[in-house]
């Protein structure tokens, strides 16, 4: 595992048309199974997707988290984005969400279905992927999370104020994403150069949990400053 570098629109691009071939490949096939990301990093693979000619119709995607708490219809909820940004636009079998419902049966609901072949990640400052915060272990799966301070602190950004910040979200375990059969992990912005270097070329460990995609045997990292 390495990190390649290039512009944010060229690694967006490429992201999108490894997306655009599999779920076209599927069309007379068994169903692509996508695993997707929120936030401002996968933004602009998603505005690829809205505008390529693609046919969705046997591709299902399962996202990797939700906030506990707030309302599918809540700007900042990730069903809300992910309907907005991308769900509307396309004809997608069907879409899924760790929500206060599903997420005790995710993970069966995943492996029902073959497993994720395509998994969209982002990383955070603190070297989260999804909402598996530092301390997570290797074979933690789909549950319910408190957030640390450093990610509330992140977020806070998207709402008005950082008391509005849900401090716990439902999120795919590591386990379960390191069952992706290929992982495309993103890092954008010069100040997550630092750990996303950790991530991949330093020590495995819980104290940074991207760390476990270095045992994963077909994972390709980006990054954009």
């Amino acid at each position: 595992m390495r990190i390649r570098s290039n512009t944010y629109q060229k690694v967006s691009h490429q992201i999108a048309n490894y997306i655009h071939k599999k779920a076209n490949d599927s069309i007379n096939g068994e169903h692509f199974i996508l695993g997707l990301a929120t936030g401002s990093t996968p933004h602009q693979i998603y505005e690829e997707l809205k505008s390529m000619d693609i046919d969705f119709s046997r591709t299902i995607t399962f996202n990797l988290d939700e906030y506990v708490g707030l309302n599918e219809n809540h700007p900042q909820s990730y069903k809300y984005f992910m309907n907005k940004g991308l769900f509307k636009s396309q004809n997608f079998h069907s879409n899924n969400f760790p929500d206060e419902k599903l997420y005790p049966y995710y993970d069966s609901m995943i492996d029902n279905v073959g497993g994720i072949d395509i998994q969209i990640l982002g990383i955070g400052t603190n070297g989260h992927i999804a909402f598996n915060e530092p301390g997570t272990p290797r074979d933690s799966k789909t549950r319910i999370v408190d957030l640390t301070e450093n990610t509330i602190k992140d977020n806070s950004r998207f709402f008005d104020s950082i008391d509005e910040v849900p401090t716990q979200a439902m999120t795919m375990g590591i386990n379960t994403i390191m069952k992706s059969k290929a992982i495309y992990l993103i890092a954008q912005g010069k100040h997550k150069k630092e750990i996303l270097e950790r991530a991949v070329y330093g020590e495995i460990t819980p104290e940074v949990p991207a760390s476990f995609l270095q045992e994963h045997p077909n994972c390709e990292v980006f990054y954009s400053d």
